[in-house]
């Protein structure tokens, strides 16, 4: 990928780690977006959405950085609802990607699976199909990278 993009994703931020989820239309981005900053919430920590459906990612000094689009500043996508307003911030700096598949993925992932490469920045990834207890596993993974280097990976 080029240094910026703008990618059909969400974004959230988690204490100061952004969150990056990609996927087809139907896998659930939205949803476990929404998820992430509810569970991240009622475990006291900081945690908001950057941005839904759109998501412009750029390399600034070997960080990737997601900045929300204006024109959808604090909406997000509810099926069945439609458009909500939710709190917002309008940057993170990305610490992981989570793809969320259609398929069910392997059961383990092979090392290549495991990363993400974003405008030239490596970054650790997830690939699951999106569901109840999705978004618990995805902040004991954050978690577990804080005391990794994005250089080591």
């Amino acid at each position: 990928m080029s240094a910026q993009v703008t990618l059909h994703a969400s974004c959230v931020s988690v204490g100061e780690a952004g969150i990056l989820i990609r996927g087809p239309s139907g896998a659930g981005k939205s949803t476990l977006a929404r998820e992430l900053v509810d569970e991240a919430g009622r475990r006291g920590q900081f945690a908001r959405l950057v941005c839904d459906d759109r998501v412009r990612l750029e390399n600034r000094g070997g960080r990737l950085v997601a900045t929300a689009v204006n024109e959808i500043l604090g909406k997000i996508e509810a099926r069945g609802l439609g458009i909500l307003d939710m709190p917002y911030e309008k940057a993170a700096v990305i610490r992981l990607v989570v793809d969320g598949l259609v398929e069910p993925s392997g059961r383990f992932p092979d090392e290549g699976e495991s990363r993400a490469t974003i405008c030239g920045v490596h970054l650790p990834r997830i690939a699951t199909r999106v569901g109840p207890g999705v978004a618990a596993l995805v902040l004991l993974q954050l978690g577990n990278l804080r005391g990794v280097k994005m250089a080591e990976l």
